[in-house]
């Protein structure tokens, strides 16, 4: 009995034995095919990097903002007896706008005006007397602040009569009109907007440390999207004597000729400001960069002899680049690369260094210095 468990002990560690012997030998056929697979190379489009000439220009987003520009109020209360002006209509300087009740203030006006002849009258009765020593210098003095108050009270009812025409400040162009006829408005009520447009200021915000190539003077390219296809020209009127503490940059005014009108105050425009000079490098497609906290890279495509087979084919190395300006789909590189290099110009995020490839540049996209929505 004993011994025939001992053949069934020993029967089941040969069994066990061989088992684990074959499990052994596929593990070790599975890592040697392993390390022999080479995955496929991975098809990709290149670039090469070349040399251009690009204008030296500072591009920002600006923002519109008239020349002068007023919200019109009434400046005293009253009945709204008249409105002459058109709701979007052009209005020149001096136009009368609207006029209030002044029935009031009409009235008022010729006793004010009888008191101011009244006392002009006993005036010069008391110079009269005062030649004739009738009478002391201190009646004449009273005599003259009695004319002099009559004159400011007939003034001050005058100028209340003024206020309540309103007047265009400047010329321009009027917007709604907030008003109706018969209205009762009280002090500060809002009347209409008037707008001077041409020309037109133009504000946009650029970083500190462009403060040095900036002048009065210089000229700007406006573009916006109100006027495709067209760029507006104009110069830079004003540079803000302070730099904002929160985002360390510096507020620039330019003036451009507005003579359509077709530019209107808070419209947003692109801007970018003409320095002198060219700028001259290396180039690359901004596709072709893999950006990154550390620092930012591209592919280069080298055609290299793989180490097993000793077969040539084309390789991956990842190069750190310095960037600089950029315009369109290129960016400038300042240090990396060297003109001539090939580069891999779409689909960096799913490489490696030293990965193989092959180059397709049948569905290579074509990349502009002024690229348009239609050409994406």
């Amino acid at each position: 009995m004993v011994k025939r468990i001992l053949l069934t002990i020993v029967g089941l560690l040969i069994i066990i034995g061989v088992i684990a012997g074959i499990k052994v030998l596929q593990i070790r056929k599975m890592i040697d095919a392993g390390a022999q697979f080479a995955p496929p190379p991975e098809t990709v489009t290149t670039a090469v990097v070349r040399s251009e000439t690009w204008e030296s220009l500072l591009t920002a987003v600006g923002s519109l903002e008239a020349v002068q520009g007023v919200t019109l109020a009434a400046e005293l209360p009253g009945k709204v007896t008249e409105i002459r002006f058109e709701a979007g209509s052009k209005v020149r300087k001096g136009d009368v706008l609207l006029r209030q009740d002044v029935s009031s203030e009409q009235a008022q006006l010729p006793g004010a005006e009888a008191t101011v002849e009244l006392a002009r009258l006993n005036l010069n009765r008391m110079r009269e007397l005062l030649a004739q020593k009738i009478i002391s210098p201190a009646e004449l003095d009273s005599a003259v602040a009695n004319h002099q108050q009559a004159l400011a009270a007939a003034d001050n009812i005058r100028a209340s009569m003024a206020k309540k025409t309103i007047r265009a400040p400047f010329s321009g162009r009027l917007g709604i009109r907030q008003v109706n006829l018969g209205q009762i408005l009280r002090e500060g009520d809002a009347i209409v907007s008037l707008q001077a447009l041409d020309p037109i200021f133009v504000n946009f915000l650029l970083p500190q440390q462009q403060l040095g190539q900036l002048r009065v003077g210089m000229l700007v390219r406006l573009t916006t999207d109100a006027l495709p296809g067209q760029e507006l020209r104009g110069a830079i009127t004003a540079i803000s004597p302070e730099i904002d503490a929160a985002t360390r940059n510096i507020r620039i005014q330019a003036t451009v000729a507005n003579a359509d009108e077709q530019l209107r105050p808070g419209m947003f425009a692109s801007v970018a400001v003409e320095l002198p000079g060219q700028l001259q490098g290396l180039v690359i497609p901004a596709t072709a960069v893999l950006y990154a906290p550390y620092s930012d890279s591209v592919f280069v495509v080298e055609e290299q002899a793989d180490e097993k087979s000793g077969q040539k084919g084309l390789l991956l190395r990842q190069q750190f680049v310095r960037l600089g300006a950029k315009r369109g789909d290129f960016v400038a590189v300042t240090s990396g690369l060297g003109e001539g290099d090939t580069l891999v110009s779409t689909g960096v995020f799913k490489l490696r260094n030293g990965q193989s490839v092959v180059v397709d540049n049948t569905l290579a996209p074509e990349f502009q210095l002024a690229p348009k929505p239609e050409n994406n």
